[in-house]
């Protein structure tokens, strides 16, 4: 099954009796220093060289696979170096449109419509047209839309770049055992609450829910005895687990069934969410009414009414976290 995020409106994201199975087929190119051949991660596409100005981010607030790549940008002090470009939270069966921009434009790249950086460089571009994506300004053609691969070549292949005081995301010590976190983060909490929202059965919907819920106790203990996933700094499986628990009351813990609890009864992980969201580079990321309109609207299988709830309420997001003293 494709990415229910950037489908088009008509019922077709529940297939009856199957299980949601994302497709992480994305453009393999990679931008690197000097068009080098990277240490880690595919290189089947091109390889485009690390340029200020060069590129723009193309990244919905409302998505959260786009979402990453906003708040790695913020963290690294990337602003100036690479621009971005902000579509609105719905989209139509073509692509996602710039509607919140002057005359539904993007001001730089000059187009109303994602799709049209896509097939810019591929006429017969095949699959969906997804955030985030980075696009060359000057031709207008996409570069990639590898989401893992984007937020780890934002830390590694943009260092001469990085703010002076920009966090380490990924720490040489600790990458062996943050790759096991983050993998297993995406396959049961990232992608897991997709799968309850979007099973075609109940047998399917049952499984996915327990697997989910495996994977939030873990998360719940492991999270009981330090700061942030990885110990006592933020990396970048914080940002991977992050952009899921913004979501996870708003949208997740109904829209999607998820709804054994609220993120809010359980105090590690609440915590540990609004100690993130408070940091600076999370919570202005993070748009509420974006993220309803999106998933509530989109999503017309599970929401036929299209009626956005006005819940819950985000002040709770800025409410003291007690994290300091784990």
């Amino acid at each position: 099954m494709s990415d229910p995020d950037e489908q088009d409106l008509t019922p077709s994201y529940v297939a009856k009796g199957q299980e949601f199975d994302r497709d992480m087929n994305y453009i393999p190119d990679r931008i690197t220093r000097d068009a080098r051949r990277p240490e880690h991660g595919p290189v089947e596409g091109e390889l485009w060289p690390v340029e200020p100005g060069r590129y723009r981010l193309i990244a919905a607030p409302a998505c959260p696979w786009a979402n990453r790549s906003l708040i790695v940008r913020k963290l690294l002090g990337l602003e100036d170096v690479i621009s971005v470009g902000l579509p609105g939270p719905t989209h139509d069966k073509r692509s996602w449109t710039f509607d919140l921009d002057p005359g539904g434009v993007d001001p730089v790249l000059g187009i109303e419509r994602l799709q049209d950086a896509y097939f810019a460089r591929y006429p017969d571009y095949p699959r969906g047209i997804t955030v985030p994506a980075i696009v060359e300004v000057e031709s207008g053609k996409v570069v990639t839309n590898d989401f893992p691969w984007i937020t780890h070549d934002l830390f590694f292949e943009w260092r001469d770049f990085h703010r002076e005081d920009a966090p380490d995301l990924w720490p040489a010590e600790l990458r062996e055992e943050m790759e096991e976190v983050m993998q297993r983060i995406f396959t049961e909490v990232n992608n897991g609450v997709y799968r309850c929202g979007f099973a075609g059965s109940q047998e399917a919907y049952d499984a996915a829910y327990d697997r989910l819920w495996a994977a939030m106790d873990w998360l719940e203990e492991r999270l009981a005895t330090r700061r942030y996933l990885m110990g006592e700094a933020i990396t970048e499986a914080d940002v991977r687990l992050f952009t899921t628990l913004a979501r996870f009351d708003a949208v997740y813990h109904g829209h999607f069934k998820c709804n054994r609890q609220k993120l809010t009864e359980m105090p590690a992980l609440w915590g540990y969410a609004r100690d993130l969201f408070q940091t600076p580079g999370f919570g202005e990321t993070i748009d509420f009414e974006q993220i309803k309109q999106h998933y509530y609207v989109v999503h017309v299988d599970v929401n036929p009414s299209g009626i956005v709830p006005k819940g819950p309420d985000p002040a709770v997001w800025e409410t003291p976290h007690g994290r300091d003293a784990v």
